[in-house]
């Protein structure tokens, strides 16, 4: 069914293993592995390189695998292995790159509005907050529609401000805030797999008829860029680390066309 190739096989074993590890060798790699925001004191450089490789479960490792071996031997026959290895791995950490971009302006984004939230506390301001920012936490609309009835008093001021305070240090300092798997250094794969083989036809669940790579590349990136603009609530999936190795690849894939060693 795939023709897997010589580093297509390595990547699936290698990330087999450190799902493997992280389950029952060594508990605590997710964390130290993770890509955690910066600025958390959970943060380290390696983890740009590290995130890659590790995986939620076998369910998050099987999809992720499962594209590799879709979208890979083709490339590696095309590229090589060494030159295969160092796409998948520059996509992963440029989707990390990325994705550490947009969580920083999003923090900062949610710092302001906890300033101005302090300035003029209000019902209608904190319920606006939670809504924005947290969607799956619940609760905080009661407090809110007491503060918005009764908007000068202290108790519900205090707890309100407490609440908003408590969810930035959460979202900054919380051990489960890392982001982990191959899902960025894929979307490169990806594009570059559309890019090269664009016409080539791919049968995808639950589609019964074959879609043309072209056209799988263009619904990803329509799809990732509606789910991460229009966060639902419960969506833990990084949808700008997906879409930074889209954009990656194509970087990659363009400057690698227009050196020496063209495509053919």
């Amino acid at each position: 069914m795939f023709n897997i190739t010589p580093t297509v096989r390595n990547l699936l074993i290698v990330n087999v293993a450190f799902l493997l590890a992280q389950m029952n060798l060594l508990p605590l790699l997710t964390q130290i592995g993770s890509l955690y925001p910066i600025g958390s004191p959970y943060f380290f450089p390696w983890q740009f390189f590290t995130y890659m490789f590790l995986h939620a479960g076998w369910g998050h490792l099987f999809s992720n695998m499962l594209g590799l071996m879709v979208f890979g031997p083709l490339l590696e026959q095309r590229w090589g292995a060494s030159r295969f290895l160092t796409f998948w791995l520059i996509c992963g950490v440029g989707a990390g790159l990325l994705y550490e971009g947009v969580r920083g302006y999003e923090g900062y984004r949610m710092e302001q509005a906890r300033q101005e939230f302090h300035q003029s506390p209000n019902g209608p301001d904190f319920d606006r907050f939670f809504s924005s920012y947290f969607p799956e936490a619940t609760g905080y609309q009661t407090l809110a529609h007491a503060l918005e009835r009764n908007p000068q008093n202290q108790e519900y001021i205090k707890a309100a401000t407490d609440a908003v305070d408590g969810a930035v240090e959460e979202t900054r300092n919380s051990k489960f805030g890392g982001m982990l798997g191959a899902s960025g250094a894929l979307f490169g794969l990806i594009f570059a797999f559309a890019y090269l083989f664009p016409n080539t036809k791919l049968f995808i669940f639950p589609f019964p008829f074959p879609v043309a790579a072209k056209y799988l590349a263009f619904g990803y990136t329509l799809i990732e860029l509606y789910q991460g603009v229009h966060r639902v609530p419960g969506d833990n999936v990084a949808h700008f680390a997906h879409l930074g190795g889209l954009l990656i690849g194509f970087f990659v894939v363009k400057y690698w066309e227009g050196g020496r060693e063209r495509f053919y």
